[in-house]
């Protein structure tokens, strides 16, 4: 890529005036409001690291046009040319980096549904290790881990469970834990010999996980009353039996979209609510989230990000301890570790495709 001047970077003016304009608002009346000043601050670090990158090219640039105005009389100045020069030019590359635009999501926790799919008692097993293998790596991220909702399967394993997963206080752009997680919505196949196989022949299986960027707070996303039609019924347990005598657990239908969200675990009708508000919220932004990335797929096919269940994005081989990610060519083989939650490389591989892919339609487009 080529360097850039002053006239490139116009875009960066309306950056500029929207930070000084969310510096103002974050020293005024929203700073009582933890949920809006989590809004702000949010939007705040992301415009930060062009501001940053801006001011750096700012200076090298000033630096090199004095050394240029002074190496007329002075040879010393001369030899600083070159050194300056690339420093000006790095600037300039690191500016137009930080200057592609981001998802908007990528600083907010996450709702992951993880779903047994074909394969039977083997799928809804596999789910509980994949839903463990999340659980795992959010701890070595330092992200708090919260079974929302769960259906167990006779043989120990989920047929359906769904996980909370949060950050602990402000976060960096690209820190976030859907910045992490949002890749790993889509089908994920298992190549092992089910605990029920009596003749050890490898079989294969599916689980699908759907994964939520989680709205800050009820008022973020607001959702009509009259919108809602709300169920409620007897929570149940691993072949349909009660497990409380009482009608606790909740079923939402958001009317608008057809959305259904149930959830029993908590033990009062309130508490099932409240949470099953939390997913549908998560739910709904989701669908926005969907519809701005299809909105941007006409100009940028992305190969990595994806909501949709029935890809098929990653294969877990037991005979061969390997895992593969079939978007980004990533393979292993330390599947046993990545199961306990050494989860990082893999995600990396996704997050470098993603990365990449945007700066290359950004020059596209320059």
């Amino acid at each position: 890529m080529t360097s850039m001047t002053q006239g490139d970077f116009s875009a960066v003016q309306p950056v500029l005036a929207e930070y000084a304009a969310i510096e103002e608002q974050m020293a005024g009346p929203a700073a009582a409001d933890p949920a809006v000043m989590r809004r702000l601050g949010r939007r705040y670090a992301e415009l930060g690291r062009v501001v940053t990158a801006y001011r750096a090219w700012e200076a090298a640039s000033a630096d090199l046009a004095d050394a240029r105005d002074l190496a007329v009389e002075d040879a010393d100045f001369a030899a600083e040319l070159p050194a300056l020069t690339d420093a000006q030019a790095q600037a300039a590359e690191h500016l137009r980096e930080v200057l592609v635009p981001r998802d908007p999501d990528d600083s907010r926790d996450v709702i992951i549904e993880v779903k047994a799919g074909e394969g039977g008692e083997e799928s809804a097993l596999f789910a509980s290790d994949l839903a463990r293998m999340y659980a795992r790596y959010a701890e070595r991220q330092g992200w708090v881990v919260e079974v929302m909702d769960s259906t167990a399967s006779d043989l120990g394993g989920y047929k359906d469970v769904r996980l909370s997963i949060r950050s602990r206080g402000a976060v960096e752009p690209g820190g976030g834990v859907w910045a992490h997680l949002k890749y790993e919505g889509g089908v994920h196949r298992v190549q092992r010999v089910p605990v029920t196989e009596s003749s050890g022949r490898i079989h294969t299986s599916a689980v699908g996980v759907l994964v939520m960027p989680e709205a800050d707070d009820p008022g973020e996303l607001q959702i009509d009353a009259s919108d809602l039609r709300i169920d409620v019924f007897r929570s149940s347990g691993p072949g349909g039996q009660s497990v409380n005598t009482t009608d606790s657990a909740v079923r939402l239908t958001h009317l608008p979209t057809g959305i259904v969200v149930s959830m029993q675990n908590e033990k009062s009708q309130l508490q099932n609510k409240e949470a099953a508000l939390r997913v549908l919220r998560a739910r709904l932004l989701a669908e926005r989230a969907a519809a701005a990335a299809a909105e941007a797929a006409q100009a940028r096919r992305s190969q990595v990000r994806t909501v949709d269940r029935s890809e098929r994005i990653r294969t877990y081989n037991f005979p061969e301890n390997r895992i593969a990610d079939h978007r980004t060519g990533y393979k292993a083989y330390n599947l046993d570790a990545v199961l306990d939650g050494d989860l990082g490389p893999v995600v990396a591989s996704a997050i470098e495709l993603d990365e990449a892919e945007r700066l290359a339609a950004a020059s596209e487009r320059a």
